[in-house]
């Protein structure tokens, strides 16, 4: 098949009818066919990988699973595309290749085909500013537990992982953490308790799988042990767009004027205010200051070693 002739019909195998009725409401997986794209093929993205933007990927190493939480940024060093996936594939890290529909508009073409099939079969508010990631990430390894302010699919496309989906409602995610992620711009640094597994609903994903769940819930991904591949994307809506403006209003008053606001309304005058402040916040020098910085690059792929990585001392940068 090739990729970018998939027309919108073809995106998806039919959605059981009750789908409509639970979309956003509450986890829900349902089956594609772009794991049988050209554009998604070992190769394709090999090719992709040669020639993509530094500034527009991510190369992580992480702890293995029941490992301490850490989190390491990395350089693949010019290596070929080819190799990286071998080294991905030999190693415990993933590689983020962010806006894939900027940067090639052949994967553009994949994703609007996607969502206006998504459009059709679960009609509701109009989803727009739609975007996509691949995530290229070794066998056994894992997505810390975190939640997104837009709307989030994860599309399986080859290998397989666990994806574990919590309730977007306390104690598992509280105001102040999507507040906190709306003005620092960090996700990965909520509050986790093993006890909380108890609560989620887990899903097996492999190649044709595609998870949606509620905005915001809370999840993490764990790696089963073989190489996966996987798109994410991401949308926004009017209703989306506006809680974001409520949580980065709320988070601006807690955090700089010390006042926690009770009201999460997006309507009304109180939201109107918190939209305006969260549009003046863009030219503060306080919310640069108080942003992470960027993360300096720890490691490069090691050439000679396959998965191995070279570390970087960042102050010699």
């Amino acid at each position: 098949m090739n990729a970018h002739n998939l027309s919108p019909l073809t995106v998806f195998e039919p959605w059981p009818a009750h789908v409509k009725d639970v979309w956003g409401r509450q986890p829900t997986v349902v089956r594609h066919n772009l794991h049988r794209s050209a554009l998604l093929s070992m190769e394709a993205l090999a090719e992709l990988i040669d020639a993509y933007p530094r500034s527009h990927y991510s190369l992580i190493n992480m702890g293995a699973r029941g490992e301490r939480r850490f989190w390491k940024e990395g350089d693949i060093a010019g290596m070929k595309g080819a190799d990286v996936i071998a080294w991905i594939a030999a190693g415990r890290m993933w590689l983020n290749l962010r806006r894939v529909d900027e940067v090639d508009g052949r994967y553009g073409d994949l994703l609007r085909a996607a969502y206006d099939e998504i459009a059709r079969n679960a009609p509701g508010e109009a989803m727009d500013n739609v975007s996509m990631g691949i995530l290229i990430s070794s066998p056994g390894a894992q997505v810390y537990y975190h939640c997104d302010l837009p709307g989030q699919a994860l599309w399986q496309v080859h290998g397989k992982k666990k994806i574990l989906i919590y309730p977007n409602t306390a104690p598992f995610l509280e105001p102040w953490m999507l507040e906190d992620i709306a003005v620092l711009g960090v996700e990965v640094d909520m509050p986790y308790h093993d006890w909380f597994d108890a609560y989620a609903q887990s899903f097996d994903l492999e190649g044709g799988d595609m998870a949606h769940w509620p905005l915001n819930a809370p999840h993490r991904v764990e790696n089963y042990d073989v190489l996966n591949v996987s798109i994410t994307s991401e949308h926004w809506s009017r209703s989306i767009a506006r809680k974001h403006h409520v949580n980065m209003g709320n988070g601006l008053l807690r955090r700089r004027y010390g006042w926690t606001a009770r009201s999460r309304s997006i309507s009304g005058p109180s939201y109107f205010a918190k939209a305006a402040l969260q549009k003046l916040s863009h030219k503060s020098t306080w919310l640069t200051s108080q942003r992470s910085a960027k993360r300096a690059v720890e490691f490069r792929l090691d050439p000679a070693i396959r998965g191995g990585v070279l570390p970087i001392d960042p102050a010699a940068s």
